[in-house]
């Protein structure tokens, strides 16, 4: 049932949510009534077959035992409708007058003087509502306890309850069937604003996210609202992809042709020694390269996480350290000093450990490409009361103040002469800080370049 409510349009739904209770409240009224008329019909009639039973009591003993007249009987029965029979018993249950083939009654004991009792039963084949009463009589040397029993047939009160009932069942059926015109018409109009804010998405081109300006109900201005939020989301995702793809591809553009350059000078090498000068420079590339679509990998994947929902606990000094330690020993024979320090408390922070282990590879990277030959590297990781600070330092030439918020810009060079770097590993950095909540900056006046990246507990 719920599968099939669901598969309805918002507009049939609504019919059925407001129709369908209508409907029920008809049927049981509609039931009630039928009740409350068959007891009204069962209540006038029985009062009308005790006003019987009086008048027989009283005219039959009157006359000494003669029957009612049939012009009597017959006015009665025109009156009421239904054929009305009758038989009266005296104070010793000898026959006076009436029918002889009075119905079963189902009272067997002593009744009670002058009160009437009712009960259904059947004469001749027929179903009958009957009453039986005593009544005292001292008339016409009759005197004691006379048995009055009168019964009637019922078709013409079925009747009259079946007339009843069929009156109010077309009386709600024209109700019900006014009220689902209304709601049909008034949902059709009321949902009008919604269809033309659908014929308004749907004649836009794919290329058309401009927030919708048009007048809708108040009950539709949340979800304006909200498509306009997620239109300006879209246009600002959609200029970054565009803006990043475009950058990307110029970026790897130049290295793979230069790639394309050296292994053609390499096949026209003259001799071994200059071959091999060749390959050794493709090789450079290719590496380079590599690391290019690495930091663009690395960038797509941080880019619009919210790391800190995702984020488990890590003890970050382990991991810093054991990235130190690897770095290190693959730099040393290159002349490259690395030192590590850990001051404050050591405590678990909540980050993606291979995020973070991306930020400081990044800062290690940059760090050697651009301190100059046998630079010194230091790391440092702060334990701060509300804070963890990660800063890798070297004594390089640094970063002019012009250039320190640049620098963490995408494809961005300090010096766009050199071969070195492709402009990528600041902007991660910032990218990973960010989606943990923090930031990275640098830090002025200092000797060579400090980067400082500031992460939350």
């Amino acid at each position: 049932m719920k599968l099939r409510l669901r598969r309805l349009a918002l507009r049939e739904r609504l019919f059925l949510m407001i129709v369908a209770p209508l409907v029920l409240v008809a049927i049981l009224a509609s039931v009630a009534r039928y009740l409350q008329f068959t007891n009204v019909s069962r209540q006038v009639y029985d009062n009308t077959l005790y006003s019987i039973a009086l008048t027989i009591s009283r005219d039959v003993m009157q006359s000494q035992g003669d029957m009612l007249t049939t012009q009597l009987l017959n006015a009665m029965t025109n009156a009421l409708g239904d054929e009305i029979f009758y038989r009266v018993t005296g104070p010793n249950g000898a026959y006076v007058t009436g029918y002889s083939d009075a119905p079963i009654s189902s009272f067997s004991a002593a009744l009670e003087p002058g009160k009437p009792n009712y009960y259904d039963s059947v004469a001749n084949g027929v179903p009958v509502r009957a009453l039986i009463m005593q009544d005292y009589v001292n008339e016409n040397g009759g005197k004691g306890l006379a048995t009055v029993e009168v019964w009637q047939t019922v078709s013409q009160r079925k009747a009259l309850s079946h007339d009843l009932i069929f009156q109010t069942m077309l009386y709600f059926a024209i109700l019900v069937s006014t009220a689902a015109l209304t709601v049909w018409f008034g949902i059709t109009f009321g949902l009008r604003p919604l269809r033309e804010l659908e014929g308004a998405i749907l004649a836009r081109t794919p290329d058309d996210l401009k927030p919708i300006r048009r007048w809708v109900p108040e009950e539709l201005s949340t979800l304006v609202e909200a498509m306009n939020s997620l239109f300006t989301r879209l246009n600002t995702a959609f200029a970054l992809r565009d803006a990043f793809i475009s950058d990307a591809a110029h970026q790897v553009r130049n290295p793979i042709a230069a790639i394309q350059a050296q292994a053609e000078a390499a096949m026209t090498a003259p001799t071994e020694k200059v071959l091999r000068e060749r390959i050794a420079d493709v090789a450079d590339v290719a590496r380079r390269t590599g690391r290019l679509t690495h930091q663009l990998l690395s960038m797509e994947r941080v880019r619009g996480r919210k790391m800190r929902s995702l984020a488990s606990p890590i003890d970050i000094a382990t991991a810093v350290e054991d990235t130190t330690r690897s770095f290190a020993e693959r730099v040393i024979t290159q002349g490259v000093a690395v030192i590590y320090e850990v001051t404050g408390e050591r405590r678990l922070i909540q980050a993606d450990g291979i995020l973070i282990n991306e930020v400081l590879m990044n800062l290690l990277d940059n760090a050697v490409t651009y301190a100059g030959e046998t630079p010194t590297i230091t790391v440092t990781l702060r334990f701060l009361a509300t804070e963890v600070w990660l800063e890798v330092a070297d004594d390089g030439p640094g970063i002019s103040d012009p250039l320190r918020e640049r620098v963490f810009d995408r494809f961005f060079r300090a010096d766009p002469d050199t071969l070195q770097g492709c402009g990528l590993g600041l902007a991660i950095v910032q990218d990973i800080a960010r989606s943990h909540n923090g930031r990275a900056i640098v830090l002025p006046d200092t000797k060579g370049c400090t980067i400082r990246v500031i992460l939350p507990n």
